[in-house]
């Protein structure tokens, strides 16, 4: 009988090594740990890091799902949010990335005025925004990235249109340029940055549902690249670079929020599941810190549901 619980307990391991290699399931020792709850429930929110704090920009916010203004910050390191100067003009459905020290929030949809262009830029030092040149294009639910001295802002909607457009704002020479489109047009799309290429993932289009495409972006070539496929069609999605991996987590689908999450590794390359989210969401901001993802606020169910919870989850190499 001991025999037998010893060659069935090796068996078990053997086969969980295998599944980890083959990427199943993760292991069940690796779990999303929840963090302090945000000041505001909100959704369709823009999401960027600075040094250890977290900016939180916009959306929709509860309890009736207006456009919000709010800008909030989270300590990383003290697990503490507090707000800051509010945008200039409320907007839901922006793109936000960092460079130098500072927060940018580029176009989405205001509560008048539809798709914006418009372009503003955070100073944590003075806790001030100051309106930057508008981008060439009028678009919402668009994604953006920051290689080098350039922000890179790609795909989104304008009148319900999916684009597959690319504009470059150079920082230096505060000029924006028009780029190469991207093959797949789409919006509620996630973007990140890694090894000097910008990463643009799933979304969707109207007529189309969910995209499980996956394209980057090399500037040096001036070319995309088409890449293996995610595991799980989505849109509404949020991506982050973890160490030399993407990460891709939430969307919504005909069934609900999504809890999939998944990484790609651009060496191997291909995709990998990581440990489901605890609370599934939509329209959620996203960032990386360390070896963390970091998931801020965001819809539990599709449409105008809204969000307090912010998680974070180890990704190993």
């Amino acid at each position: 009988m001991r025999a037998c619980a010893a060659a069935c307990l090796l068996i078990a391991t053997v086969l969980g090594a295998l599944a980890a290699c083959n990427g199943a399931e993760p292991r069940a020792a690796e779990r999303w740990r929840a963090l302090r709850d945000s000041t505001i429930a909100r959704t369709e929110v823009a999401a960027a890091r600075v040094g250890d704090g977290v900016y939180v920009a916009g959306g929709f916010a509860e309890p009736a799902g207006a456009t919000s203004d709010v800008v909030e910050r989270y300590d990383l390191r003290r697990d503490r949010w507090a707000r800051v100067a509010p945008l200039p003009v409320a907007v839901n459905h922006a793109a936000a990335v960092a460079y130098r020290g500072h927060v940018y929030v580029i176009g989405g949809y205001t509560a008048l005025a539809g798709e914006t262009n418009a372009m503003y830029r955070y100073e944590p030092a003075a806790d001030r925004w100051t309106r930057m040149p508008p981008a060439p294009t009028t678009r919402g639910a668009l994604a953006a990235g920051v290689i080098g001295d350039r922000l890179y802002a790609i795909g989104g909607a304008q009148g319900g249109r999916a684009l597959s457009r690319l504009e470059i704002y150079d920082f230096r020479r505060a000029r924006w340029s028009r780029g190469t489109s991207m093959r797949t047009p789409r919006e509620h799309l996630a973007a990140t940055v890694l090894g000097g290429a910008l990463y643009v993932l799933a979304g969707r289009a109207a007529g189309r549902g969910n995209f499980a495409v996956a394209e980057r972006y090399v500037p040096a070539r001036r070319r995309w690249e088409r890449l293996p496929s995610m595991r799980k069609p989505r849109g509404g999605l949020a991506a982050a670079r973890v160490g030399g991996r993407v990460v891709v987590v939430g969307g919504e689908e005909g069934a609900g929020t999504i809890k999939e999450v998944e990484s790609f590794d651009p060496r191997r390359p291909r995709w990998r599941s990581e440990p489901a989210l605890r609370t599934p969401r939509h329209g959620l901001g996203a960032v990386s810190y360390r070896d963390s993802i970091y998931v801020l606020e965001g819809g539990p169910m599709p449409g105008l549901f809204y969000a307090r919870t912010a998680e974070a989850l180890r990704i190993r190499p």
